[in-house]
């Protein structure tokens, strides 16, 4: 108990710390940049490579999976730099000025991750479980759409803390900053429905992406009891089924890994 105070405590303070400590290293924060940037790189190389073996014919899902790259990209390009600058000149993120642009970047790229991984999600679901409901309404187009709508409504969302609806604060060591987890103070009493709200989207995500994903498993386990207990016919349609199959599973797997790397980053905050 007495180490959580201390803490707690330690955590409190470093709001208004505007000086980092000696012995405070950008080690960790170079590496996870560079992997990041460097990640992230190979897998557009890959992407593309993949685009012009298929000569042009991309799917939804491709679409999806090379935004979410983007995003992530992107993301790590606008947040982590601020983190070297912080270190490199020994400032805290409120002596640079800087708090308010971190925590909203940080929310907002953390929340349209997690929204583009649920349309991935999402758009498995529906090819695999509901296939005459893909193939009637479900468009390459929606694609396109989905980035703007998922961007117009984080950027909402994550602006209400700049309007008074929530706060961003600096956490240890002064070198990030979030939301204020404890609560907003107004009026003599803490209020922390902005918190709140960010968590329980971040819990509705993540449940919604492992729904999408058990029906994905149960509809490909269905597809297979289907080709175990039909007659062999056309050898043609037999090896297409087997292509397909092989495909949906390689696209579970990558939507599986990606889950579970999102919910153990998502999970603490949420």
């Amino acid at each position: 108990m007495m180490d959580t105070n201390k803490s707690d405590t330690s955590n409190h303070n470093c709001v208004s710390t505007t000086h980092l400590g000696n012995l405070e290293s950008p080690a960790i924060s170079a590496v996870m940049f560079s992997a990041g940037v460097l990640g992230n790189l190979i897998a557009l190389v890959l992407l593309e490579r993949r685009r012009r073996g298929n000569r042009g014919n991309i799917s939804l899902f491709f679409i999806l999976v090379t935004g979410l790259v983007i995003t992530d990209l992107v993301g790590t390009c606008m947040i982590s730099p601020v983190v070297l600058v912080s270190y490199a000149k020994r400032r805290t993120l409120i002596n640079l000025n800087l708090c308010n642009y971190f925590a909203f970047a940080m929310t907002f790229f953390s929340l349209a991750t997690m929204m583009v991984l649920f349309a991935m999600a999402l758009e498995r679901a529906l090819a695999i479980g509901y296939p005459y409901f893909y193939e009637k309404f479900i468009k390459k187009r929606c694609g396109i759409i989905t980035f703007p709508v998922i961007y117009s409504f984080c950027i909402v969302f994550c602006l209400f803390p700049l309007i008074g609806f929530g706060e961003f604060i600096q956490y240890c060591p002064g070198t990030w900053c979030f939301i204020n987890m404890r609560g907003q103070k107004k009026d003599g009493y803490i209020s922390n429905v902005y918190s709140m709200l960010y968590a329980t989207l971040l819990l509705i995500l993540i449940i919604a992406v492992l729904t999408c994903n058990l029906i994905v498993i149960v509809s490909l386990i269905r597809m297979h009891k289907r080709q175990k207990s039909r007659r062999i016919g056309s050898l043609m349609n037999s090896k297409q089924e087997r292509i397909s199959m092989s495909e949906e599973i390689d696209h579970l797997i990558l939507l599986s890994i990606m889950t579970i790397a999102f919910i153990v980053c998502s999970v603490p905050f949420t």
